[in-house]
């Protein structure tokens, strides 16, 4: 697949005023977009669903800016049409081909990776950095942050829409401001795990 480059910057701001339909987001339904993409190209067993949905609203903004605008289909199908393309691109190279261990037994052989930084690790250390991290976080933060991730599954969603309602945000707005709190929380714990 030809993956171009980044769209020009208004190219991206034209992107989103399109996403938005003529109702300002501030940035909200471009999130949102990209988030159902990944899901999209995640559902699919593609290796990189990130990489893949920021071409395909790479493809889409490149498009808009060369023709003006987009108007025979309503954005979210507009950019589902693209990622079946960008999907069908993908399917094709041959690297990205499953071969069974059966076929490569020199793969076989090798450990598996370490961890790495995104995964969980009940390192007593790390664990400490955490709680040291959270305390740091103004008390209105560490409220959202701990009762963003808590609970599984169903319960995990029913808590989430009650957050976004007591803070009278929507979901998404409690999503983005999740998002900053914890690339926040995992910076401080980086930086404190490197200094034990």
């Amino acid at each position: 697949m030809a993956t171009g480059s980044s769209p020009t910057q208004g190219a991206f701001r034209h992107l989103l005023e399109w996403l938005d339909e003529g109702v300002q987001s501030g940035g909200e339904k471009y999130l949102e977009m990209r988030r159902r993409l990944v899901l999209y190209f995640d559902r699919k067993n593609c290796l990189n669903p990130d990489e893949l949905a920021d071409e395909t609203l790479n493809r889409v903004a490149r498009r808009l800016e060369e023709e003006g605008g987009i108007t025979d289909s309503p954005p979210a199908r507009y950019c589902y049409i693209v990622a079946r393309f960008v999907f069908l691109e993908f399917q094709r190279r041959p690297w990205n081909r499953q071969v069974s261990l059966d076929a490569r037994p020199e793969l076989a052989d090798h450990p598996p990776p370490a961890a790495r930084d995104d995964e969980p690790v009940n390192d007593p250390g790390r664990l400490e950095c955490l709680e040291l991290c959270l305390q740091k976080l103004r008390s209105e933060d560490r409220d959202v942050i701990l009762e963003y991730y808590r609970g599984e599954k169903r319960v995990k969603i029913e808590r989430r829409r009650s957050l976004a309602a007591r803070l009278g945000v929507s979901i998404n707005a409690l999503s983005i401001r999740a998002c900053r709190i914890r690339d926040r929380l995992e910076d401080c714990v980086k930086a404190c795990y490197a200094r034990l």
